[in-house]
């Protein structure tokens, strides 16, 4: 008997609710990122969040008595957390120094198509449709850079860029990589690049201080509980039970709501080239799902129909194998 897929296995309402999460929560976080980093040093401020974050993970897992990574997933578990995490995370935490929350997320909208490339480049080109899509976004990314609120800043949108890149290469390789399923997964992936976080932090002389203002201990309160453990797990777990593809949808929802939150808490305004250049992101980001949807149902057809004309045609070889 075949065996069950995971996406079978996997409740509707699970996924809805790890969607709901990802979509809402990580809309916050971008605000709760840049209250922190007013007063701790970004990689500091990340180390110690997933760190925490991971570490309690990881323990939970322990008195489970569930199996612990082997030393070749821990290894991956090290190069995903790098990519999504130190530099892609990280990378958020610096640019928002310079860079508003709701400017910093319009940008990062377009890391759907940022995953399509990266998939072309290990062996899944886009079709030529999706290439209308990602040109599109493109286009939707270049009004937004020409506006105050990110050619102001280049090196902050520099910084951006080079982790949403980094964030999109890791979201491809998470499915070809060999990592423990489900939360010890999650676990060793939060605690692994919270101490290499930590390390970059040494290196670069960042000053390891405690922050006193209470906003700031409720900001990276707000990034361990809900940012890390349950937000980033949820992304992972849509990832690792259905697909990058759906779980980058939160492209999606994620910058109409940290814009609405840095207006809301943190008096945040915004140029109209992000008003402009975001809607177009966002619309070539579901040309490029509904082009995929689109092309999944059609080879889901074309399998189905394959099967139901082999079927007649092996009954009827039988005879004559028999003769």
């Amino acid at each position: 008997m075949p065996a069950t897929t995971a996406a079978q296995r996997t409740s509707p309402w699970m996924i809805g609710a790890c969607l709901l999460a990802v979509y809402v929560i990580w809309g916050t976080t971008y605000f709760a990122i840049k209250v922190g980093v007013a007063q701790v040093a970004p990689f500091f401020l990340v180390g110690t969040r997933f760190v925490v974050a991971g570490g309690a993970l990881m323990l939970v897992q322990m008195l489970r008595a569930k199996r612990m990574p082997t030393l070749n997933q821990w290894r991956n578990a090290a190069l995903l957390g790098f990519l999504l995490l130190v530099v892609g995370n990280g990378g958020v935490a610096v640019a928002e120094r310079w860079v508003s929350s709701g400017a910093t997320v319009a940008l990062i909208s377009v890391m759907p198509l940022g995953t399509a490339l990266w998939s072309g480049v290990l062996g899944q080109w886009p079709r030529r449709w999706e290439w209308l899509a990602i040109g599109l976004g493109a286009v939707g990314v270049a009004v937004m850079l020409m506006g105050r609120d990110l050619y102001g800043s280049l090196p902050g949108t520099a910084v951006i860029l080079l982790a949403t890149t980094c964030w999109s290469l890791g979201t491809v390789l998470s499915r070809r990589l060999d990592l423990p399923h489900g939360p010890t997964g999650f676990g060793a992936e939060m605690l692994s690049a919270g101490i290499i976080a930590l390390i970059v932090s040494a290196a670069l002389g960042e000053h390891w201080a405690v922050a006193t203002e209470p906003k700031v201990w409720w900001a990276w309160g707000y990034l361990v509980v809900f940012g890390s453990l349950i937000a980033f797990s949820a992304f992972r777990y849509v990832v690792e039970r259905v697909s990058p593809t759906l779980a980058a949808t939160y492209a999606y929802v994620n910058p109409p709501v940290a814009l609405f939150v840095g207006w809301w808490l943190g008096n945040e305004s915004f140029s109209s080239n992000v008003l402009v250049g975001l809607p177009i992101v966002l619309g070539a980001v579901a040309l490029h799902a509904w082009i995929q949807t689109a092309s999944f149902r059609e080879a889901a057809e074309t399998v189905s129909a394959g099967a139901a004309v082999s079927l007649p045609r092996e009954a009827s070889d039988r005879p004559s194998r028999a003769a």
